[in-house]
């Protein structure tokens, strides 16, 4: 996928209002944090706890793969514990998500239609659509590994205001096939729509193409060091891979997704990333490599200080999970990655070295 012709145009007008309304403010964008910037119109109550939730549903994996597209839906209930113990159902539509998953896996990611009346007065109130992240094979193994991911969500979560809310779901799927249906236990992770987290900021989608220089500078950073800390090349701001655009209090951020190619998640089917084709120096994905764009050094700093300030909030997600493992080797292994990342950021020669040199030039059109 390519820029469309005016490209260059649009990010130059985007870059001249950006600086006019955004040179007077270049203190708080480097001293923001969660605080300053995180003042939510609402959070739906789907996503107002961190409690596990129980749901039940029922679809034939083979008719999800084969049967749905972008447009075409199937019929399903969803069936989920309410907070009193009982189990109430609604009425919603499904299809498959991602190609590489749905080739390469067991179970493919779903979107998750519902409609307004349906949700009305339930806890999925406020959420027409959702995603849902489930194991790619049908391994008790792979629900360590869909831990570990809403674990990343977690971090961001905690690191910057601008974030995807998820929620952790214990899911007894039934698979419909010609002969029986047969159930499975599994985890997954609830994804609110990105449209939500817009109205949650007051902002709106931007969904041009756009140089990274006209993204909020700290946020920037921000995103292109978390994804440095979970090891994840599997991303590109310029063209949207695994990322969106919000434009909220008069900036332009990237939000990141989808993390099961990372060196923390290290599923079992995870590569090293070609976005655009694009060859690495890195062979295994718990190799970390520095994917950001170059930045003024203040705003470098700003960013470590941020990082360092939540390290201890970044252990605690870890530990409070800890007891849902399958593995508790794989949550021991996920405990070490992070450790290796606060090694490089609490040395000043190692972050200067791995990522303030790593950063790569600024794109004038193309990534």
């Amino acid at each position: 996928m390519q820029p469309n012709k005016k490209y260059g145009k649009i990010q130059n007008l985007f870059l001249l209002c950006l600086l006019l309304t955004g040179l007077g403010r270049m203190p708080s964008i480097l001293s923001q944090d969660n605080t300053t910037l995180d003042s939510p119109v609402s959070v739906s109550a789907l996503f107002s706890t961190a409690d596990v939730l129980p749901m039940k549903l029922m679809y034939s994996n083979k008719s999800m793969k084969n049967g749905t597209n972008d447009s075409t839906y199937i019929n399903s209930i969803l069936s989920y514990k309410d907070g009193d113990g009982s189990w109430r159902e609604l009425e919603v539509g499904l299809r498959a998500r991602g190609n590489f998953r749905r080739k390469k896996c067991y179970y493919t990611p779903i979107k998750i239609k519902i409609k307004k009346s349906v949700a009305r007065e339930t806890l999925f109130e406020g959420n027409k659509k959702l995603k849902l992240v489930l194991p790619c094979f049908n391994q008790k193994a792979s629900n360590d590994y869909i831990l570990k991911e809403y674990m990343a969500y977690k971090f961001y979560e905690a690191l910057a205001p601008y974030h995807f809310k998820t929620r952790l779901v214990a899911i007894e799927h039934s698979d419909i096939t010609s002969r029986k249906t047969k159930s499975n236990q599994l985890y997954g992770i609830l994804i609110e729509d990105i449209k939500n987290v817009a109205h949650r900021h007051q902002g709106h989608v931007f969904k041009r193409f756009m140089n990274p220089m006209t993204h909020d500078t700290f946020t920037s950073v921000q995103n292109d060091l978390f994804q440095y800390m979970i090891g994840n090349t599997d991303y590109s701001t310029v063209y949207q891979h695994n990322q969106k655009q919000l434009f909220a209090d008069k900036r332009i951020v990237p939000i990141p997704y989808d993390f099961d190619m990372s060196g923390f998640v290290n599923t079992n089917y995870a590569v090293v990333s070609k976005v655009q084709n694009e060859l690495l120096t890195i062979e295994k994905v718990t190799d970390r490599m520095y994917r950001g764009f170059q930045r003024d050094e203040n705003v470098f700093a700003a960013v470590r200080a941020s990082f360092l300030e939540k390290k201890n909030v970044l252990y605690t997600i870890i530990q409070d999970h800890e007891s849902l493992f399958v593995t508790k080797r794989e949550c021991t292994t996920a405990r070490d990655f992070l450790s290796s990342f606060y090694s490089i950021l609490e040395n000043e020669q190692e972050f200067q070295r791995e990522i303030v040199a790593m950063a790569r030039p600024m794109p004038q059109k193309k990534q």
